[in-house]
């Protein structure tokens, strides 16, 4: 098929569309820059444009090269394994039927961990629009098939804004904490490298030296940027499906209880998990569906 909006150059990549839905994974609130461009969306890995668009059992790419879209997209993630590894309850079937073909990206390390610090008491859209806006003042522009787009600032180049211009990237009591954390990483006080190569409560406690960086922020940056795939993130909407699904008419609840009953509960891939269930429940409670336990 032929898209007038498909850049110069696309080439064709075979993916089955149960093995990846491109649009439900970009949409799931897992990334917060990839923007529609005709039939397709646009976006950076790095400091690589690419287009991506998928067509039935093929995915057209343009700009960054083939093996680094594979591992951005986790194409070696064996989905199979990993949903036939969820529990067996209704809700996580239901969630997991609803998010078919869903996979949790490899992002760049620094740009998933500011991403989620700017995320707090905000909605997916707003994070968005947020990390547009830090990309166009401070990030390299990239330029692909006529269009320019800019990759996430790296952390030398946040360091060196003040606190106003962040500000004035629409991120309100957020800036602080954002470059607090860049100058951290830039003067070397926090290696991402060295946490690459913790365990993962180690990696975690170290991340929670961040400002603007909790248990959860953590658990986003290891799962989403770090590829630790038992990590299972608990923000408002988690929590919220936690106590429905599996804690219904239980008091007492602690949050402690929570994150033990999923590290236990949901397994070495409850990321996964957890990212279904996400998805699901923002595209389905709204509309007065509710899962149940099996």
């Amino acid at each position: 098929m032929n898209n007038p909006s498909r850049p110069p150059g696309a080439r064709l990549l075979s993916v089955a569309r149960d093995r990846l839905d491109l649009a439900t994974s970009l949409r799931c609130g897992q990334v917060f820059h990839w923007e529609s461009h005709g039939e397709g969306w646009i976006g950076a890995l790095g400091d690589d444009p690419v287009y991506l668009e998928q067509v039935d059992d093929a995915l057209w790419i343009a700009g960054a090269p083939d093996e680094r879209v594979e591992r951005y997209l986790a194409l070696d993630h064996p989905l199979e394994e990993i949903v036939a590894s969820f529990p067996q309850d209704d809700a996580m079937r239901g969630a997991a039927q609803f998010s078919r073909g869903m996979r949790i990206f490899r992002q760049p390390e620094w740009e998933c961990l500011a991403s989620f610090i700017t995320s707090a008491m905000k909605q997916v859209a707003h994070i968005t629009q947020m990390s547009l806006a830090l990309r166009r003042s401070f990030g390299q522009p990239l330029v692909l098939g006529g269009r320019t787009l800019h990759a996430y600032p790296t952390p030398a180049a946040m360091a060196a804004a003040s606190e106003a211009q962040l500000r004035a990237c629409g991120l309100g009591f957020r800036a602080a904490n954002l470059l607090r954390t860049a100058r951290m990483i830039d003067s070397g006080e926090v290696s991402l490298e060295a946490v690459a190569a913790m365990g993962d409560d180690e990696a975690r406690e170290e991340l929670c030296r961040l400002p603007g960086v909790g248990v959860k922020v953590a658990n986003c940056a290891l799962l989403f940027g770090f590829g630790r795939l038992a990590a299972f993130p608990i923000d408002v909407w988690i929590e919220r499906i936690l106590r429905t699904l599996y804690f219904k008419g239980k008091r007492r609840v602690t949050p402690r209880r929570l994150r033990e009953f999923a590290a236990t509960y949901f397994g070495a891939y409850g990321g996964y998990a957890q990212q279904y269930l996400f998805h699901h429940a923002r595209q389905t409670w709204g509309r007065g569906e509710r899962g149940k336990k099996g």
